[in-house]
Order: structure tokens, then sequence, then C-alpha cells
């Protein structure tokens, strides 16, 4: 995007709003859906979260401060969704935040929007075997190529503490990954 506060105009203004809202759909959506689903697992789930992000990206634009760039400041929101959808989860059923990674693990795989090879498989199951947080860290910087920084303003983490977490998880995969076993 060109010029970031003249967008930011537009999202605010009566005039422009929905036009420019339009626009922000079209370059956001799927990235923030990605984003989505590598926390809550499933297609059905991810687009539930997705929904709820973009009505609070809608809702909060007027009080956006600019202290982030927009890509980030989205980020946070869908990261803050997805967590609120795991922790309502967790309520509901009783289930710790693992518990119900794992259950969606199961369903992942008969989903007919995942189309992993053996090699992805193995890395979901890895990766549903850290702590939460740690997981979500690896999959903002391994998949969505997010910088530390940016990390860091979404999850309110210190770089340092999330480059730590990164290159553990990284040497945590690299040794168990030609190991795991599908069938487990």
């Amino acid at each position: 995007m060109t010029n970031e506060a003249e967008f930011i105009k537009k999202l605010t203004s009566k005039k422009h709003k929905e036009e420019a809202f339009k626009k922000l759909l079209d370059l956001y959506q799927e990235r923030l859906y990605w984003h989505i689903r590598k926390l809550v697992v499933t297609h059905e789930n991810a687009d539930d979260v997705l929904q709820n992000t973009f009505l609070r990206i809608y809702k909060s634009l007027p009080n956006f401060k600019q202290n982030s760039s927009l890509h980030t400041w989205m980020y946070r929101i869908a990261y803050n969704e997805s967590i609120r959808f795991l922790e309502q989860n967790k309520k509901k059923q009783h289930y710790s935040i693992d518990d119900v990674s794992d259950k969606y693990l199961d369903s992942l795989f008969e989903d007919a929007f995942f189309e992993g090879n053996e090699i992805q498989v193995k890395l979901h199951k890895l990766l549903l075997k850290l702590p939460e947080k740690q997981r979500q860290v690896f999959q903002m910087k391994y998949y969505d190529d997010l910088k530390f920084r940016e990390i860091a303003s979404i999850t309110g983490i210190k770089e340092g503490t999330l480059k730590s977490s990164y290159y553990n998880t990284v040497k945590f995969i690299e040794e168990n990954i030609a190991t795991l076993e599908l069938s487990s």
C-alpha cells in the first residue's frame, strides 16, 4: 500500500469508509484468514473468527491511533479474536487450549480445505505438542513471515523472548520431525 495514512483517512471518513473497507477486505481477508486458521485449526472456526475480526476492525477504525502499521494492528485484532475463541471453547467444554488443539487436529485431516503432505502433517503434530504461546510465535514467524517486532506488538511479548522461543521451536522440530510417526 503506497500511502497508508491516506488510506486510513479514507477508512475513517464517512464519505469513503465503505469503499475503503471493501478494499481493505480485498487486501487482507486471505492473509488474516490463514493467520487465524493456524491458530484455531479448522476452516469453519477460522471463518467465524475472521468475521468477528473484521467486525471488530470496522467498529474500531475510528479509535486506531496509528502507533503501529495498519497491518500489525489488524493482526493483533485477529490474534486476540483467535485467543478469545479458543478460551471460549475451553470454558464451554472444560478443556485446556492444548486439549482443544488436539481435538482440532483430528478434524483437520478430515477437512476438505486441508491439502497438507506428510511433512506438513508431521509439522502440525509437532506444533501441537508445544505450549500455546510458543506455537503461536512460531506460526506468526514461519507461516506469516512477520518480523519479531511485529509479533512483539501483536502479542505483547518482548522481542528477545520471541526470538528465543522461535529458535527453540525450530530446534525442537529439526530434532523430532524425522522420527515422528503419523499413526500415533
